[in-house]
């Protein structure tokens, strides 16, 4: 076997040889014809015009060559020293690589898979179109992962600058450690790729941002700032200068295009100036605002600057690079009305191929049906069926599962009418198969009342028909009555009877002719009362088969009879005390009563004193004097307060008072009949002076002594 191996390797290798024995003759001949070319017409040197051909579809799973037909024209050169490939829109880091295969001794690749670039060289020495050519249309897309999605461009250019086929731009970092965004500015517009003029970048576009930043060879300066107006931001560069792309700080928004990191701007120590974020810091190939120095060191020092190229005045129309295209398959989108209960249902997917092809398999089987429209079968449960992104050259490997969801109809179990008292309450039970149960007051109501199996019904208290509907994932049931029958309860309201202590009472449940259960174990209508028990209550219930009940309660209050206890006199105030308590009123007169138990009494003299109980409940009175002794008096004749007396003595007919001057001796003596004293002593009248008084009720109660004025 191996024997064979080395024949069919060795064959191989001379028909290789043969082949690349005439390339070189042919290359030979052409170096002959281009010597001579130059030397008569002396040309000076043009860039070359590149041209690739191979929009294609990529089959997943096996590597595709990124061109059908690649081709250089140019009149002074018969190669370059390197072209460089890049994936320049759609790359995916980890998934996407470019390599170079077959057989090319004059040609090494080099494989970036941080910028997607593949770099062709030569060996030895500058390669010629020819070899370039041939390696280019050699040159493989390969995809690891096992659901691709996309397209991506492919950008070939002769130059080691990024090239942007959407806008024929061309992007290069420059690294400057330190350098400021000032001098990156100046030190931009210096630069010119193949005659046209650079600028610090102005990034417009998601795969412009992807581009030159992410697949860029390092991070650093763009055109961006706020310096003018702080918060807009706007590109001071190029052929967008003026243009703004920023308002506000890491909370505000674009009116075009933005691609700041997470929390940026944030305006930190008068940061007016835009940078590429450095790498493993936040979203890869964002931006942050810096100070136009930015850090010293660390992430946040500037590392260089990005240039572009294209779109200024006056700039030199070159085709120095050329682009391909491959499409992955893709299902974009999909969509399927779900059916309610059984039937077909329509399927919708749009692919990038603008081909679909429906299958019931992930794998293996036929076509059903080709179209972004599939309408199914009669279907009675969700069903899966898979839409593949159609290509001619490829197998509907990758097949997207679309669901058909076939919601079942919920089925609702229930049992109408129910029967209910008046002022109580039930529970209605429907069941449903599927979905949530829906309550309603009318067959047509919108809004629900009430959601669940278990409806308590409120109080009604009238036959009423409620509505109970299913709705799973949108699948209505039936929208079933279910009636109420309301039966009349017994007319109970509680009572509160206000009796006198000591009293008896007949209760009575009303509702003639009804079942009576009484708190006390009887059952009649009427029971009578038990003197000291206050509350009582009875259940009355309708006959069959309604026996609705209902409570009555019974509150007894029984109100006390008033008794006196003592009247208290305090000067001209006197307070009736009670032995016990109670709604009570209370008089002096007998006829003009008060909620207050204190009056205040002027005149002495016999009272008498009166409560009453406020509900008829008894009547109680005791007599009582007030005695009150005047402060001064003035013996001038003149008719008013001429004679100093105790009012109420009279009614003491053992009680007796002395009067003595301010040296002891007695001046006179007074008692019921002698009761008041004009101030004379054996007929003479006393000066003006203070004089006291010993005050005696009577033997049992001790006496009383003070003193007063005699004014002339």
């Amino acid at each position: 076997m191996k024997f064979y191996s080395i024949i069919i390797f060795s064959f191989i290798s001379m028909v290789a040889f043969a082949n690349r024995k005439n390339e070189l003759c042919k290359e030979n001949s052409l170096l002959q014809q281009k010597d001579t070319i130059v030397k008569k017409n002396v040309l000076s040197n043009v860039a070359p015009i590149l041209n690739a051909t191979g929009n294609q579809t990529y089959c997943i799973g096996s590597p595709m060559k990124i061109v059908t037909n690649m081709d250089f024209t140019d009149p002074d050169d018969l190669g370059v020293a390197a072209i460089y490939i890049q994936i320049s829109s759609g790359y995916v880091f980890g998934e996407d690589t470019l390599s170079l295969s077959g057989f090319h001794p004059t040609i090494t690749s080099s494989w970036n898979a941080i910028t997607g670039k593949l770099t062709l060289t030569g060996v030895a020495t500058q390669p010629t179109y020819i070899e370039l050519k041939a390696a280019i249309e050699d040159v493989d897309y390969n995809n690891s992962s096992a659901n691709p999605s996309g397209s991506r461009t492919f950008s070939i250019s002769i130059g080691d600058a990024n090239y942007l086929p959407s806008n024929g731009h061309y992007y290069q970092y420059v690294p400057n450690i330190g350098i400021t965004w000032s001098d990156a500015k100046i030190a931009a517009q210096s630069n010119n790729y193949y005659g046209i003029q650079g600028y610090l970048a102005t990034i417009t576009a998601a795969d412009e941002a992807q581009l030159s930043g992410e697949q860029s060879a390092g991070a650093g300066w763009i055109g961006g700032s706020d310096e003018q107006v702080e918060g807009v931001w706007r590109w001071m560069t190029g052929p967008e200068t003026g243009l703004n792309f920023w308002n506000g700080d890491f909370q505000g928004s674009s009116p075009n295009f933005a691609f700041w990191n997470t929390g940026e701007p944030n305006s930190v120590g008068n940061e007016d100036y835009a940078h590429v974020t450095a790498p493993g810091v936040g979203i890869p190939g964002s931006w942050n605002d810096l100070s136009n120095t930015g850090d010293t060191s660390g992430n946040y020092q500037p590392k260089g600057y990005i240039v572009e190229y294209g779109g200024m005045p006056g700039d030199p129309i070159i085709q120095i690079s050329t682009s391909s295209i491959i499409n992955i398959p893709t299902i974009t989108s999909s969509y399927t009305a779900p059916s309610c209960g059984s039937g077909s249902l329509i399927l919708h997917a749009v692919s990038t191929t603008g081909t679909v092809n429906w299958y019931s398999n992930a794998t293996g089987g036929t076509v059903l049906a080709t179209g972004n429209d599939f309408t199914t079968s009669i279907l009675n449960t969700t069903t899966t069926f898979y839409a593949a992104a159609h290509s001619s050259n490829c197998p509907d490997d990758l097949r997207v599962p679309i669901i058909a969801n076939v919601t079942p109809t919920p089925i609702l179990t229930y049992t109408s009418p129910y029967f209910m008292c008046d002022e109580s309450y039930t529970v209605i039970d429907v069941q449903t198969t599927s979905g949530i149960l829906l309550w309603y007051d009318s067959p047509t109501a919108v809004n629900p009342i009430f959601l669940g199996t278990h409806f308590v019904v409120p109080n009604i208290h009238q036959d009423t028909v409620f509505y109970a509907e299913a709705n799973f994932n949108g699948c209505l049931s039936n929208r079933v009555p279910v009636t109420i029958k309301v039966y009349a309860a017994p007319i109970a309201n509680d009572e509160t009877i206000e009796i006198c202590a000591g009293t008896t009472i007949t209760l009575n449940a009303g509702n003639p002719g009804l079942s009576y259960l009484w708190s006390t174990g009887e059952i009649s209508q009427t029971i009578n009362s038990t003197i000291g028990v206050t509350n009582y209550s009875v259940i009355i219930t309708t006959p069959s088969p309604e026996l609705c009940s209902k409570t009555k309660n019974f509150n007894i209050v029984e109100h006390t009879s008033p008794t006196i206890d003592s009247i208290v006199i305090n000067g001209n105030s006197a307070t009736i005390i009670t032995a016990t308590i109670g709604d009570f009123e209370y008089s002096i007169d007998g006829s003009t009563y008060q909620i207050s138990n204190e009056f205040l009494i002027t005149d002495g003299g016999l009272y008498n004193a009166y409560v009453r109980e406020k509900h008829g409940c008894g009547l109680a009175f005791k007599p009582f004097i007030i005695i009150t002794i005047p402060q001064f008096f003035t013996p001038n004749g003149d008719g008013i307060n001429d004679n100093w007396s105790i009012k109420g003595l009279v009614n003491y007919p053992n009680a007796s008072v002395k009067i003595v001057d301010r040296f002891g001796k007695l001046v006179v003596k007074l008692d019921a009949t002698n009761y008041s004293w004009d101030g004379t002593l054996n007929g003479k009248m006393l000066l003006s002076d203070d004089y006291w008084y010993v005050f005696k009720i009577d033997e049992s109660l001790p006496e009383l002594k003070g003193h007063f004025s005699l004014k002339r």
